[in-house]
């Protein structure tokens, strides 16, 4: 659609729309980074360590609860930003006609929002693993035994029809466009969280990978970030989920076995 601006304005109007995103990804890596260090000493004093001694007590559930919920939410945005990316390009560019740099960023706000339920589930699970001593170390990290079942859960749902399914519709934006387009900003919001909660539906087991590598652990998530882009971006074949799926299991049934 000509909606009269030229192709260098539109150019211009696009890069600011991924730049903002950039910049939230970065923040919240920063942050992380930040919590990580924070977590290591429990020195000092401000609101990030504030936020880690809440975390260390999960007798106090309500506060525990909302500290872990917070480091979860800045967590999916962190490293979840980068495979929205692809998705917010291709809206930004098929709405052209009328979506402004706010759309673009409605849209990935409704997808950060799926998210964000996650998140809620996720701080309750790792409440209920730290009330019950099964996570250790300043890093938040689970015993060998739940780490292997872990594992091997995860490998498991890598080989299942529904990881294929949510993936597929991850890889695919044009095609999700296709079937799910919706007018207006409060449609790029439910569209939005229509793809985010496809995407959870895609890695939720694999993000309860961080309890095998640490809560805490900015080297598991950035992992975990650099692997679940890789899984939207390369070329389909078995080496996108199969073939990890049975890796994982390997390694999960090789942990079980050193108990």
């Amino acid at each position: 659609m000509n909606d009269g601006r030229t192709p260098t304005l539109y150019s211009i109007q696009q890069t600011l729309s991924i730049a903002a995103l950039l910049i939230v990804a970065v923040i919240a890596w920063a942050f992380l980074l930040a919590s990580e260090a924070a977590m290591t000493d429990m020195t000092g004093n401000g609101p990030v360590i504030n936020l880690m001694w809440l975390m260390m007590t999960p007798s106090e559930a309500g506060p525990y609860l909302l500290a872990a919920s917070a480091m979860w939410i800045v967590m999916m945005i962190a490293m979840m930003t980068p495979a929205a990316m692809p998705m917010a390009f291709v809206f930004r560019r098929m709405d052209r006609g009328s979506a402004s740099n706010l759309d673009t960023l409605i849209f990935s706000s409704g997808y950060l929002a799926g998210w964000s339920f996650y998140s809620l589930v996720a701080a309750l699970l790792q409440w209920w693993l730290h009330v019950r001593g099964t996570l250790h170390s300043h890093l938040l990290v689970t015993g060998a035994g739940l780490a292997g079942a872990i594992l091997i859960g995860a490998g498991i749902y890598q080989l299942t029809p529904l990881k294929e399914a949510c993936l597929n519709r991850c890889r695919s934006p044009l095609g999700f466009f296709m079937e799910h387009w919706r007018e207006g900003r409060f449609g790029a919001f439910v569209m939005g969280l229509h793809h985010g909660l496809y995407c959870v539906g895609c890695c939720w087991v694999l993000m309860l990978l961080m309890f095998v590598g640490g809560a805490m652990s900015v080297a598991t998530m950035a992992a975990l970030s650099v692997f679940i882009l890789a899984e939207r971006l390369l070329p389909a074949g078995p080496w996108v989920a199969k073939i990890p799926g049975f890796v994982l299991i390997g390694w999960g049934g090789f942990v079980l076995l050193k108990l």
